[in-house]
């Protein structure tokens, strides 16, 4: 019996096992690890100097597929610009801003664009590189309500509000004050090292970054609570 036994293992293990059905590929997580290849591969290397081998390298992916999903190097480079702008304006739009009063709302404004700026330190340096194209790319976006802030508008709302209640200023444009935010928030995150090496601080600490979102939040509601001249 036990060579019987034993025969029939042995057949088991010699028998030929069935071949795997291959894994299905999932399109949409590839063509996210392609994006995010890509995106760093601008961010490092400018739009000149990234190349697709390169991007494809990065997302472990066939060349073949990235040219499939996205066309070409200009077509690839364009679906990150707009990923990016998407995802802020996403995150600008949860925001809610018309339940809170003027003052928590322009804090809530000022936090939540410095924190994205902080938390995707690669949106600054993807901006610097659309500014070294003159904007050539955004200004192929053809929906551009896509990357349109919707704080310009809400700005609006919430000035005239803080007006109405007597701690804000009228002569306030929203564009310029979002620029202003945007400054105020943005030159601190993309120039963190040069100025860590001019003012002898490491600018990275928690609580440099702490002062300075603080000092943000100072300055612009300073300035919408001081009456015009």
């Amino acid at each position: 019996m036990t060579a019987a036994l034993g025969s029939a293992t042995e057949a088991v293990v010699r028998a030929p096992r069935k071949a795997q059905a291959p894994r299905p590929r999932d399109a949409e997580r590839t063509k996210s690890e392609i994006l995010k290849a890509a995106r760093e591969e601008f961010c490092e290397r400018g739009f000149n100097g990234a190349r697709v081998d390169a991007i494809a390298a990065r997302a472990k992916a066939n060349k073949r597929l990235l040219y499939h999903y996205y066309g070409n190097k200009e077509a690839l480079y364009l679906a990150v610009l707009l990923d990016a702008y998407r995802e802020i304006r996403r995150g600008e739009r949860e925001l809610k801003l018309s339940q809170y009063d003027p003052v928590e709302a322009v804090d809530r404004i000022i936090r939540f664009t410095f924190r994205h700026f902080l938390a995707n330190p690669w949106f600054p340096r993807l901006l610097s590189v659309e500014n070294l194209q003159n904007a050539k790319f955004v200004k192929r976006i053809t929906n551009l309500d896509e990357i349109r802030s919707p704080i310009v508008g809400e700005l609006h709302e919430i000035v005239r509000r803080g007006h109405e209640l007597g701690i804000f200023r009228t002569d306030v444009d929203p564009m310029q004050l979002y620029i202003s935010i945007i400054s105020l928030c943005y030159f601190y995150v993309s120039n963190m090292q040069t100025l860590s090496v001019v003012f002898g601080k490491d600018l990275s600490q928690f609580a440099l970054i702490q002062e300075r979102e603080a000092q943000a939040v100072q300055m612009v509601l300073g300035y919408l609570r001081t009456r015009p001249a």
